[in-house]
C-alpha cells in the first residue's frame, strides 16, 4: 500500500537583478557563492550544515546520523541558495513570524538535552550560539509561510482525481497474507529437541520460554519475501496453533508458533481515498515547488565560485 508523505519542509530564498556586491571577508571565510545582493560564505555553509546536524542529532544517533548528514552534505549549498531566494519572496510579501512559535521551536530543540548547560555544550561543539539557532528557526517559518501562501494554498486535488488514481493503480492497494508468528531461539540443539518434544498443540511459548530459560521473540505480523526461505518455507505451510520443528538458522536453532493467519486484503476505494489524496497533493507540491523555484533562479542572479 501506499503510505503517506509528509509535506516537504525545504529551507530555501531569492531577487532579481544583478546589485554591487562590496564585501570585506577574510581568507578563512571565502566567498562561496553570490545571489543577488547578498553573499554565502564559508562560514554560512558551515554553520547551515552545523544546525542539519544539530536538528538531525535530535532524532538520529551513530551510523544513522552520519548516513543523514551525508545524505544532506553533497546539496547544502543549492539550499542555502534557495534559502536566500525564498526568503526574499518572503520579505517582498512582508511576512512576519509569530516570535512565540520561534521560542517554541527553541524549546523544543533544548527538551532533547538534559539540561540547559549540556544544550549550551552542544552548541558551542558544534560552533553556533543560541542567536544563530533562532535566526536559522525564524527563517524556516518565513519560508514555510510564503510557500504556503505561493504554492500550498493553490493546489487542489478533486474527487476525480483522487478515483481516477484508485482505479489506475488498484493493484498497489493490497496487503498480502500475513502470518504473526512467535518464536523461541536456542543456540542449544539437545534442549531445542526436548522442547520440541514437550510442547503440544496450543502450547504457552511464554510459559515454556521461562521454564526452559529460552528467549521469546515475537516476529508479529509477516508476509512472504521478510524472512529467510528455510524459514519462510515452514512458516508458511503451517496451521494455526501448530508448533514447528526446530530449524537451524547459522548457529541457532528456531521453534516457531503460527497465532494467526491474516488473510490477502484488497482496500477499497472509500479506506483509501485520503491516502491517494496526500500522494497527489504531496506530487503536485513537488511539481510547483520545484516550477516556482526554477522560476525564481531565472530571475536572479546567482554565481556559485569555484575553488
Amino acid at each position: 500500500m501506499l503510505r503517506k508523505t509528509p509535506l516537504i519542509f525545504i529551507f530555501c530564498l531569492f531577487m532579481t537583478v544583478l546589485p554591487a556586491v562590496t564585501v570585506l571577508t577574510y581568507a578563512e571565510d571565502k566567498i562561496v557563492a553570490i545571489v543577488n545582493r547578498e553573499i554565502i560564505t564559508q562560514k554560512d555553509l558551515d554553520d547551515f550544515m552545523n544546525f542539519m546536524y544539530l536538528q538531525l542529532s535530535a532524532k538520529y544517533q551513530g551510523k544513522e546520523l552520519e548516513d543523514k548528514m551525508n545524505g544532506v552534505r553533497p546539496d547544502l549549498l543549492n539550499r542555502l541558495i534557495e534559502d536566500k531566494l525564498i526568503l526574499e519572496e518572503a520579505k517582498k510579501e512582508n511576512i512576519q513570524v509569530d516570535e512565540a512559535m520561534v521560542k517554541a521551536k527553541i524549546s523544543e530543540i533544548k527538551s532533547n538535552y538534559p539540561s540547559e548547560a549540556e544544550f549550551q555544550d552542544a552548541l558551542v561543539k558544534q560552533g553556533l550560539t543560541q542567536a544563530d539557532i533562532e535566526k536559522r528557526i525564524r527563517e524556516q517559518l518565513l519560508i514555510f509561510e510564503i510557500i504556503d501562501l505561493q504554492i500550498r494554498k493553490k493546489i487542489i486535488v478533486s474527487p476525480k482525481e483522487v478515483t481516477d488514481f484508485y482505479e489506475e493503480h488498484k493493484e498497489e492497494f493490497v496487503q498480502p497474507e500475513t502470518r504473526r508468528v512467535n518464536s523461541l531461539i536456542t543456540k542449544n540443539e539437545v534442549l531445542a529437541n526436548k522442547v520440541i518434544s514437550s510442547l503440544g498443540q496450543g502450547a504457552d511459548l511464554d510459559k515454556i520460554s521461562k521454564e526452559y530459560s529460552l528467549e521469546l521473540n515475537d516476529l508479529g505480523a509477516v508476509k512472504k519475501s521478510q524472512l529467510v526461505k528455510e524459514i519462510e518455507d515452514v512458516i508458511f505451510n503451517m496451521d494455526v496453533g501448530s508448533i514447528s520443528k526446530a530449524i537451524k538458522v547459522g548457529e541457532a536453532y528456531y521453534i516457531f508458533k503460527l497465532e494467526e493467519i491474516l488473510p490477502l486484503k484488497k482496500y477499497n476505494l472509500v479506506e483509501v481515498q485520503e491516502e491517494i489524496y496526500y500522494r497527489l497533493y504531496e506530487l503536485k507540491m513537488q511539481e510547483k515547488l520545484s516550477r516556482w523555484l526554477e522560476d525564481l533562479r531565472k530571475k536572479a542572479y546567482v554565481e556559485i565560485k569555484k575553488g
